[in-house]
Protein backbone atom coordinates (compact mmCIF):
# COMPACT_ATOMS: atom_id res chain seq x y z
CA UNK A 1 0.00 0.00 0.00
CA UNK A 2 0.93 4.09 -0.05
CA UNK A 3 2.42 5.34 3.35
CA UNK A 4 0.26 8.10 4.67
CA UNK A 5 0.90 11.17 7.01
CA UNK A 6 -2.04 11.89 8.92
CA UNK A 7 -1.75 14.90 10.92
CA UNK A 8 -5.04 14.75 13.30
CA UNK A 9 -5.30 16.19 17.03
CA UNK A 10 -8.27 13.78 17.57
CA UNK A 11 -11.10 16.10 19.53
CA UNK A 12 -13.26 13.49 19.65
CA UNK A 13 -13.36 9.81 19.46
CA UNK A 14 -10.19 8.43 17.94
CA UNK A 15 -11.47 4.59 17.15
CA UNK A 16 -14.72 6.43 15.57
CA UNK A 17 -12.30 8.95 13.36
CA UNK A 18 -9.86 6.25 12.23
CA UNK A 19 -12.61 3.46 11.61
CA UNK A 20 -14.47 5.83 9.27
CA UNK A 21 -11.03 6.75 7.18
CA UNK A 22 -9.47 3.57 7.12
CA UNK A 23 -11.75 0.76 7.44
CA UNK A 24 -11.49 -1.08 4.76
CA UNK A 25 -7.87 -1.12 4.67
CA UNK A 26 -7.28 -1.68 8.42
CA UNK A 27 -8.55 -4.37 10.51
CA UNK A 28 -11.35 -3.17 13.27
CA UNK A 29 -9.44 -4.41 15.61
CA UNK A 30 -6.27 -2.03 15.67
CA UNK A 31 -8.39 0.64 15.82
CA UNK A 32 -8.29 2.61 19.47
CA UNK A 33 -9.07 5.41 21.24
CA UNK A 34 -5.55 5.46 22.96
CA UNK A 35 -4.17 7.60 20.17
CA UNK A 36 -0.80 6.37 21.42
CA UNK A 37 -1.31 2.20 20.68
CA UNK A 38 -3.40 3.85 17.70
CA UNK A 39 -0.28 5.05 16.24
CA UNK A 40 1.66 1.85 16.83
CA UNK A 41 -0.93 0.22 15.28
CA UNK A 42 -1.68 1.47 12.27
CA UNK A 43 2.26 2.81 11.64
CA UNK A 44 2.48 -1.11 10.39
CA UNK A 45 0.22 -0.50 7.90
CA UNK A 46 2.18 2.66 6.55
CA UNK A 47 0.16 5.25 8.13
CA UNK A 48 1.50 8.02 10.39
CA UNK A 49 0.07 10.24 13.08
CA UNK A 50 1.23 12.95 14.02
CA UNK A 51 -0.73 14.84 16.94
CA UNK A 52 -0.22 18.54 16.67
CA UNK A 53 1.06 21.10 14.25
CA UNK A 54 4.55 21.18 16.07
CA UNK A 55 5.32 17.74 15.25
CA UNK A 56 3.58 17.32 11.82
CA UNK A 57 5.93 20.34 10.50
CA UNK A 58 8.76 18.46 11.60
CA UNK A 59 7.83 15.41 9.68
CA UNK A 60 7.09 17.33 6.75
CA UNK A 61 10.00 18.79 6.62
CA UNK A 62 12.43 16.45 8.04
CA UNK A 63 10.71 12.95 6.71
CA UNK A 64 8.64 13.63 3.99
CA UNK A 65 10.65 11.26 1.83
CA UNK A 66 9.00 8.71 3.90
CA UNK A 67 5.29 9.41 3.09
CA UNK A 68 3.23 9.21 -0.39
CA UNK A 69 0.12 11.00 0.41
CA UNK A 70 -0.81 13.36 3.09
CA UNK A 71 -4.46 13.78 5.18
CA UNK A 72 -4.81 17.26 7.34
CA UNK A 73 -6.86 18.55 9.95
CA UNK A 74 -7.40 22.31 10.25
CA UNK A 75 -7.28 22.81 14.17
CA UNK A 76 -4.39 20.97 15.50
CA UNK A 77 -2.68 21.94 18.69
CA UNK A 78 0.66 24.32 17.73
CA UNK A 79 2.09 22.19 20.00
CA UNK A 80 2.43 19.28 23.29
CA UNK A 81 4.58 20.00 26.33
CA UNK A 82 5.10 22.98 28.41
CA UNK A 83 6.94 25.19 25.54
CA UNK A 84 7.26 25.24 21.95
CA UNK A 85 10.56 24.32 19.93
CA UNK A 86 12.37 26.76 17.65
CA UNK A 87 10.81 26.59 14.65
CA UNK A 88 6.87 27.16 16.51
CA UNK A 89 8.64 29.87 17.94
CA UNK A 90 9.23 31.50 15.10
CA UNK A 91 5.62 30.87 13.64
CA UNK A 92 4.23 32.53 16.74
CA UNK A 93 6.46 35.64 16.78
CA UNK A 94 6.39 36.30 12.58
CA UNK A 95 2.46 35.92 12.20
CA UNK A 96 0.38 35.76 15.39
CA UNK A 97 2.07 38.83 17.62
CA UNK A 98 3.95 37.01 20.08
CA UNK A 99 7.09 38.60 21.48
CA UNK A 100 8.80 37.29 24.71
CA UNK A 101 8.17 39.47 27.72
CA UNK A 102 10.05 39.54 30.77
CA UNK A 103 7.25 39.04 33.25
CA UNK A 104 6.92 35.30 33.27
CA UNK A 105 2.77 35.38 33.73
CA UNK A 106 2.57 37.98 30.71
CA UNK A 107 4.51 35.51 28.72
CA UNK A 108 2.86 32.50 29.05
CA UNK A 109 -1.02 34.25 28.32
CA UNK A 110 0.72 35.71 25.31
CA UNK A 111 1.99 32.49 24.36
CA UNK A 112 -0.81 30.72 25.02
CA UNK A 113 -3.12 32.96 22.96
CA UNK A 114 -0.54 33.34 20.07
CA UNK A 115 -0.68 29.85 19.97
CA UNK A 116 -4.49 29.45 20.49
CA UNK A 117 -4.32 31.61 17.41
CA UNK A 118 -2.29 29.28 15.01
CA UNK A 119 -4.77 26.57 16.13
CA UNK A 120 -7.74 27.38 14.28
CA UNK A 121 -5.25 27.40 11.24
CA UNK A 122 -2.59 24.85 11.53
CA UNK A 123 -3.66 23.45 9.05
CA UNK A 124 -3.61 25.57 6.37
CA UNK A 125 -0.02 26.50 7.63
CA UNK A 126 0.95 22.82 6.99
CA UNK A 127 -0.66 22.94 3.32
CA UNK A 128 1.01 26.14 2.08
CA UNK A 129 4.48 24.67 3.77
CA UNK A 130 3.96 21.74 1.61
CA UNK A 131 3.19 22.68 -1.69
CA UNK A 132 4.46 26.54 -2.24
CA UNK A 133 7.54 25.76 0.03
CA UNK A 134 8.36 22.02 -0.72
CA UNK A 135 6.66 21.36 -3.87
CA UNK A 136 4.59 18.53 -2.18
CA UNK A 137 1.82 17.84 -4.99
CA UNK A 138 -1.18 19.55 -3.95
CA UNK A 139 -3.62 16.56 -5.32
CA UNK A 140 -1.75 14.23 -3.11
CA UNK A 141 -2.93 15.99 0.20
CA UNK A 142 -6.20 15.49 2.08
CA UNK A 143 -8.70 18.38 4.42
CA UNK A 144 -10.20 16.33 6.48
CA UNK A 145 -11.82 18.59 9.29
CA UNK A 146 -15.00 19.78 10.42
CA UNK A 147 -14.21 23.06 10.90
CA UNK A 148 -13.21 24.10 7.51
CA UNK A 149 -16.53 26.13 6.93
CA UNK A 150 -15.81 28.08 9.98
CA UNK A 151 -12.69 30.36 8.53
CA UNK A 152 -14.00 32.75 6.40
CA UNK A 153 -10.97 34.94 6.94
CA UNK A 154 -8.71 31.98 5.91
CA UNK A 155 -11.05 31.51 2.77
CA UNK A 156 -10.79 34.98 1.74
CA UNK A 157 -6.95 35.27 2.07
CA UNK A 158 -6.33 32.09 -0.38
CA UNK A 159 -8.72 34.08 -2.90
CA UNK A 160 -6.60 37.22 -2.68
CA UNK A 161 -3.62 34.92 -2.96
CA UNK A 162 -5.05 33.53 -5.86
CA UNK A 163 -4.57 30.10 -4.58
CA UNK A 164 -7.36 27.58 -5.22
CA UNK A 165 -8.69 26.64 -1.97
CA UNK A 166 -8.85 22.71 -1.57
CA UNK A 167 -11.63 20.68 -0.91
CA UNK A 168 -12.38 20.07 2.56
CA UNK A 169 -14.32 16.87 3.30
CA UNK A 170 -15.37 16.19 7.08
CA UNK A 171 -13.68 13.22 9.02
CA UNK A 172 -17.39 11.87 8.44
CA UNK A 173 -17.59 11.65 4.70
CA UNK A 174 -17.70 8.45 2.86
CA UNK A 175 -15.18 10.40 -0.28
CA UNK A 176 -12.77 10.72 2.05
CA UNK A 177 -12.78 7.72 2.99
CA UNK A 178 -12.88 6.51 -1.16
CA UNK A 179 -10.12 8.92 -1.39
CA UNK A 180 -8.05 7.25 0.48
CA UNK A 181 -8.86 3.99 -0.78
CA UNK A 182 -8.28 4.86 -4.57
CA UNK A 183 -4.50 5.94 -3.60
CA UNK A 184 -3.66 3.40 -1.25
CA UNK A 185 -4.06 0.82 -4.02
CA UNK A 186 -2.18 3.45 -6.73
CA UNK A 187 0.07 0.95 -8.67
CA UNK A 188 2.76 3.78 -9.48
CA UNK A 189 2.75 4.90 -6.12
CA UNK A 190 3.34 1.48 -4.64
CA UNK A 191 5.93 0.77 -7.17
CA UNK A 192 7.66 3.40 -6.17
CA UNK A 193 7.38 3.01 -2.30
CA UNK A 194 8.48 -0.68 -2.77
CA UNK A 195 11.71 0.12 -4.84
CA UNK A 196 12.88 3.12 -2.06
CA UNK A 197 12.06 0.57 0.57
CA UNK A 198 14.08 -1.91 -0.95
CA UNK A 199 17.24 0.02 -1.83
CA UNK A 200 17.10 1.62 1.88
CA UNK A 201 16.94 -2.24 3.27
CA UNK A 202 20.49 -2.85 0.58
CA UNK A 203 22.25 -0.26 1.49
CA UNK A 204 22.21 -1.71 5.12
CA UNK A 205 24.01 -4.90 4.14
CA UNK A 206 27.34 -5.20 4.40
CA UNK A 207 30.25 -6.27 1.65
CA UNK A 208 29.67 -10.02 2.51
CA UNK A 209 26.02 -10.43 0.72
CA UNK A 210 27.20 -8.37 -2.00
CA UNK A 211 27.49 -10.70 -5.01
CA UNK A 212 27.35 -9.56 -8.01
CA UNK A 213 31.51 -8.82 -8.53
CA UNK A 214 30.81 -12.99 -8.79
CA UNK A 215 29.39 -12.47 -12.40
CA UNK A 216 32.53 -10.18 -13.36
CA UNK A 217 35.76 -11.89 -14.57
CA UNK A 218 37.60 -8.99 -14.91
CA UNK A 219 38.59 -7.73 -11.20
CA UNK A 220 39.66 -4.14 -12.58
CA UNK A 221 35.90 -3.47 -13.53
CA UNK A 222 34.48 -5.10 -9.63
CA UNK A 223 32.36 -3.05 -7.91
CA UNK A 224 33.27 -1.36 -4.48
CA UNK A 225 30.30 -1.61 -1.50
CA UNK A 226 30.61 2.27 -1.79
CA UNK A 227 29.48 1.80 -6.38
CA UNK A 228 27.02 -0.19 -5.14
CA UNK A 229 26.00 2.03 -2.40
CA UNK A 230 25.75 4.76 -5.06
CA UNK A 231 23.79 2.81 -7.40
CA UNK A 232 21.14 2.33 -5.07
CA UNK A 233 20.80 5.91 -4.11
CA UNK A 234 20.34 6.85 -7.52
CA UNK A 235 17.44 3.71 -8.13
CA UNK A 236 15.99 5.02 -4.62
CA UNK A 237 15.59 8.51 -5.77
CA UNK A 238 14.96 7.46 -9.93
CA UNK A 239 10.83 7.28 -9.82
CA UNK A 240 9.37 11.32 -8.62
CA UNK A 241 6.40 11.53 -6.02
CA UNK A 242 3.93 12.36 -9.06
CA UNK A 243 3.55 11.82 -13.18
CA UNK A 244 3.35 15.72 -14.72
CA UNK A 245 1.22 13.10 -17.02
CA UNK A 246 -0.56 9.38 -17.73
CA UNK A 247 2.14 9.56 -20.77
CA UNK A 248 5.19 9.86 -18.80
CA UNK A 249 5.43 6.32 -17.14
CA UNK A 250 6.60 4.35 -20.28
CA UNK A 251 9.47 6.41 -20.89
CA UNK A 252 10.06 6.88 -17.11
CA UNK A 253 9.59 2.88 -16.49
CA UNK A 254 12.12 2.41 -19.42
CA UNK A 255 14.78 4.72 -18.44
CA UNK A 256 14.53 3.24 -15.13
CA UNK A 257 15.27 -0.35 -16.35
CA UNK A 258 17.33 0.95 -18.43
CA UNK A 259 19.91 2.31 -15.00
CA UNK A 260 18.69 -0.95 -13.48
CA UNK A 261 20.07 -3.04 -15.47
CA UNK A 262 23.31 -0.81 -16.79
CA UNK A 263 25.81 -2.72 -14.52
CA UNK A 264 25.35 -5.70 -16.15
CA UNK A 265 27.02 -4.08 -19.47
CA UNK A 266 30.49 -5.79 -17.67
CA UNK A 267 28.90 -8.88 -16.04
CA UNK A 268 28.19 -12.62 -17.38
CA UNK A 269 25.54 -15.27 -16.48
CA UNK A 270 27.01 -17.85 -14.55
CA UNK A 271 25.79 -20.95 -12.15
CA UNK A 272 27.99 -19.46 -9.63
CA UNK A 273 29.39 -22.97 -8.84
CA UNK A 274 31.08 -22.56 -5.73
CA UNK A 275 29.87 -22.61 -2.33
CA UNK A 276 25.80 -22.70 -3.49
CA UNK A 277 24.19 -25.88 -4.22
CA UNK A 278 23.23 -26.78 -7.14
CA UNK A 279 19.69 -25.67 -7.10
CA UNK A 280 20.93 -22.26 -6.09
CA UNK A 281 23.08 -22.23 -9.16
CA UNK A 282 20.34 -22.47 -11.37
CA UNK A 283 18.69 -19.92 -9.64
CA UNK A 284 21.74 -17.62 -10.05
CA UNK A 285 22.10 -18.59 -13.51
CA UNK A 286 18.01 -17.75 -14.22
CA UNK A 287 18.40 -14.50 -12.85
CA UNK A 288 21.62 -13.49 -13.91
CA UNK A 289 20.41 -14.10 -17.55
CA UNK A 290 17.06 -12.35 -17.20
CA UNK A 291 19.25 -8.90 -16.05
CA UNK A 292 21.88 -9.43 -19.04
CA UNK A 293 19.37 -9.81 -21.36
CA UNK A 294 17.08 -6.83 -19.71
CA UNK A 295 20.29 -4.80 -20.09
CA UNK A 296 20.62 -5.52 -24.10
CA UNK A 297 17.26 -5.27 -24.60
CA UNK A 298 16.94 -1.68 -22.62
CA UNK A 299 19.89 -0.42 -24.92
CA UNK A 300 19.22 -1.99 -28.08
CA UNK A 301 15.70 -2.56 -28.47
CA UNK A 302 12.07 -1.28 -28.00
CA UNK A 303 11.03 -3.96 -26.26
CA UNK A 304 10.55 -2.20 -22.97
CA UNK A 305 8.59 0.43 -24.52
CA UNK A 306 5.49 0.06 -22.87
CA UNK A 307 6.18 -1.51 -19.46
CA UNK A 308 3.95 -1.96 -16.70
CA UNK A 309 4.78 -0.97 -12.44
CA UNK A 310 4.61 -4.73 -12.00
CA UNK A 311 7.21 -5.49 -14.96
CA UNK A 312 9.15 -2.63 -13.10
CA UNK A 313 8.78 -4.52 -9.92
CA UNK A 314 9.79 -8.11 -11.01
CA UNK A 315 12.37 -6.74 -12.91
CA UNK A 316 13.64 -5.11 -9.69
CA UNK A 317 13.47 -8.22 -7.46
CA UNK A 318 15.18 -10.30 -9.51
CA UNK A 319 17.91 -8.05 -10.54
CA UNK A 320 18.70 -7.64 -6.54
CA UNK A 321 18.46 -11.26 -6.16
CA UNK A 322 20.87 -11.76 -9.00
CA UNK A 323 23.54 -8.89 -7.08
CA UNK A 324 22.92 -9.86 -3.39
CA UNK A 325 22.72 -12.47 -0.75
CA UNK A 326 19.44 -12.12 0.72
CA UNK A 327 18.42 -15.61 1.88
CA UNK A 328 15.09 -17.88 1.53
CA UNK A 329 13.02 -15.60 3.00
CA UNK A 330 10.68 -13.16 1.00
CA UNK A 331 11.87 -9.35 2.10
CA UNK A 332 9.01 -7.06 3.21
CA UNK A 333 9.89 -5.01 0.20
CA UNK A 334 9.61 -7.73 -2.41
CA UNK A 335 6.00 -8.60 -0.63
CA UNK A 336 4.99 -4.91 -1.16
CA UNK A 337 6.06 -5.04 -4.99
CA UNK A 338 4.16 -8.52 -5.63
CA UNK A 339 0.91 -6.85 -4.65
CA UNK A 340 1.21 -5.68 -7.63
CA UNK A 341 0.29 -8.24 -9.52
CA UNK A 342 -3.15 -9.47 -10.60
CA UNK A 343 -4.36 -12.32 -7.04
CA UNK A 344 -1.75 -14.96 -7.61
CA UNK A 345 -2.57 -18.34 -7.96
CA UNK A 346 -3.79 -19.81 -4.26
CA UNK A 347 -0.40 -21.56 -2.23
CA UNK A 348 -2.76 -25.29 -2.74
CA UNK A 349 -3.06 -24.79 -6.47
CA UNK A 350 0.60 -23.68 -7.36
CA UNK A 351 2.21 -26.50 -5.59
CA UNK A 352 -0.03 -28.94 -7.44
CA UNK A 353 1.09 -27.32 -10.41
CA UNK A 354 4.61 -27.62 -9.31
CA UNK A 355 4.00 -31.02 -8.65
CA UNK A 356 6.12 -33.61 -6.97
CA UNK A 357 8.08 -34.89 -10.57
CA UNK A 358 8.29 -33.95 -14.03
CA UNK A 359 5.62 -36.66 -14.59
CA UNK A 360 2.70 -35.29 -12.25
CA UNK A 361 3.75 -31.41 -13.16
CA UNK A 362 1.21 -29.00 -14.72
CA UNK A 363 3.19 -26.35 -15.11
CA UNK A 364 2.91 -25.79 -19.34
CA UNK A 365 6.76 -26.16 -20.59
CA UNK A 366 6.21 -28.19 -23.38
CA UNK A 367 3.65 -26.66 -25.54
CA UNK A 368 5.32 -23.16 -24.65
CA UNK A 369 8.89 -24.26 -25.74
CA UNK A 370 7.44 -25.72 -29.02
CA UNK A 371 5.73 -22.66 -29.75
CA UNK A 372 8.90 -20.46 -29.14
CA UNK A 373 10.55 -23.07 -31.95
CA UNK A 374 7.89 -22.72 -33.89
CA UNK A 375 7.67 -18.92 -34.11
CA UNK A 376 11.30 -19.18 -34.56
CA UNK A 377 11.60 -21.14 -37.68
CA UNK A 378 13.71 -23.70 -35.74
CA UNK A 379 11.74 -26.51 -35.40
CA UNK A 380 14.93 -29.68 -36.17
CA UNK A 381 17.13 -28.37 -33.19
CA UNK A 382 16.96 -27.88 -29.68
CA UNK A 383 18.14 -25.00 -27.80
CA UNK A 384 17.99 -23.10 -24.63
CA UNK A 385 14.89 -21.11 -24.18
CA UNK A 386 16.26 -17.95 -23.92
CA UNK A 387 19.14 -18.26 -26.47
CA UNK A 388 15.96 -18.86 -28.75
CA UNK A 389 14.37 -15.37 -26.90
CA UNK A 390 17.23 -13.82 -27.73
CA UNK A 391 18.00 -14.64 -30.89
CA UNK A 392 14.40 -13.47 -32.08
CA UNK A 393 15.19 -10.36 -30.62
CA UNK A 394 18.29 -9.98 -32.47
CA UNK A 395 16.98 -10.80 -35.99
CA UNK A 396 14.08 -8.52 -35.57
CA UNK A 397 11.82 -11.28 -36.69
CA UNK A 398 9.10 -10.42 -34.26
CA UNK A 399 8.40 -6.76 -32.74
CA UNK A 400 5.52 -7.62 -30.38
CA UNK A 401 6.84 -6.22 -27.41
CA UNK A 402 3.96 -8.10 -25.38
CA UNK A 403 5.59 -11.28 -26.92
CA UNK A 404 9.09 -10.68 -25.62
CA UNK A 405 7.98 -9.14 -21.87
CA UNK A 406 5.96 -12.60 -21.42
CA UNK A 407 9.38 -13.97 -22.07
CA UNK A 408 11.06 -12.42 -19.86
CA UNK A 409 8.34 -14.01 -17.13
CA UNK A 410 8.82 -17.74 -18.59
CA UNK A 411 12.79 -17.09 -18.19
CA UNK A 412 12.13 -17.69 -14.56
CA UNK A 413 10.68 -21.01 -15.04
CA UNK A 414 12.73 -22.40 -17.79
CA UNK A 415 16.44 -21.20 -16.86
CA UNK A 416 15.60 -22.86 -13.64
CA UNK A 417 13.79 -26.08 -14.86
CA UNK A 418 16.38 -26.41 -17.22
CA UNK A 419 15.67 -28.68 -20.67
CA UNK A 420 17.38 -31.63 -21.87
CA UNK A 421 17.80 -34.43 -24.29
CA UNK A 422 16.31 -37.90 -23.13
CA UNK A 423 18.24 -40.98 -23.80
CA UNK A 424 17.74 -44.30 -22.56
CA UNK A 425 20.37 -45.37 -19.56
CA UNK A 426 20.33 -48.83 -21.21
CA UNK A 427 22.96 -48.63 -23.81
CA UNK A 428 21.45 -51.58 -25.79
CA UNK A 429 18.31 -49.71 -25.79
CA UNK A 430 20.02 -46.63 -27.27
CA UNK A 431 21.11 -48.42 -30.17
CA UNK A 432 17.03 -48.67 -31.41
CA UNK A 433 16.56 -45.71 -30.11
CA UNK A 434 14.76 -44.31 -32.65
CA UNK A 435 13.14 -40.48 -31.00
CA UNK A 436 14.69 -38.07 -28.70
CA UNK A 437 12.87 -36.61 -26.37
CA UNK A 438 13.27 -33.13 -24.86
CA UNK A 439 12.03 -32.72 -21.38
CA UNK A 440 12.51 -30.23 -18.41
CA UNK A 441 14.04 -31.17 -15.30
CA UNK A 442 11.56 -30.91 -12.25
CA UNK A 443 12.93 -27.78 -9.68
CA UNK A 444 11.17 -27.83 -6.08
CA UNK A 445 9.79 -24.06 -6.16
CA UNK A 446 8.23 -24.51 -2.72
CA UNK A 447 11.85 -25.20 -0.90
CA UNK A 448 12.68 -21.65 -0.44
CA UNK A 449 9.64 -19.08 0.34
CA UNK A 450 10.85 -16.10 -1.66
CA UNK A 451 10.84 -18.69 -5.25
CA UNK A 452 7.46 -19.81 -4.13
CA UNK A 453 5.85 -16.86 -3.97
CA UNK A 454 7.62 -14.92 -6.84
CA UNK A 455 6.73 -18.09 -8.79
CA UNK A 456 2.68 -18.02 -8.00
CA UNK A 457 2.50 -14.22 -8.10
CA UNK A 458 4.15 -14.31 -12.10
CA UNK A 459 2.41 -17.20 -12.74
CA UNK A 460 -0.44 -15.31 -14.95
CA UNK A 461 1.77 -13.69 -16.26
CA UNK A 462 4.45 -16.56 -17.73
CA UNK A 463 1.52 -18.12 -18.77
CA UNK A 464 -1.46 -15.89 -19.54
CA UNK A 465 -3.26 -18.58 -21.39
CA UNK A 466 -3.18 -21.33 -19.37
Amino acid sequence: MSYFLWIEDFENSAKTTASNLFSSLVEEQYFSDNTRQLKANLKKYGIFIELNFQDGLGFIRNKLADIDYIILDIDLPAYSGEKPNDSVFNILEQWHGYKKLDDKTKDEALLADSAKNLKEIAGYYLYTELVIELGFPKEKILFCSNHGDNLQSVQDAFKAAKITLPTIYEKSDHKAHEWIVKNCENSYSRLRRGIIEGCQYLKSLDKDNLRFNNFIKDREKHYSLEDIQDYLTVLEKFLPLTLQSSNDNSTLYKLFIRTLAHEWEAAEPTSLKAPDSKRKQQEFYAFSWTMKMSRNWSAHSKVFAELAPQDVAYLFIINMRAMFNLGDKLHPYEDHLLQLFAPPIIKDKMKRLIGKSHTDRKIPFIENYANLLSTSGNTYQAMNFHDILNRLQKNNKLTDNYFFMKGIYQMFWFLTSSGQVFIPYDKERVKTFSVLKYQFKHFDYTQEEYLFEIGRHIYKSSFPEV
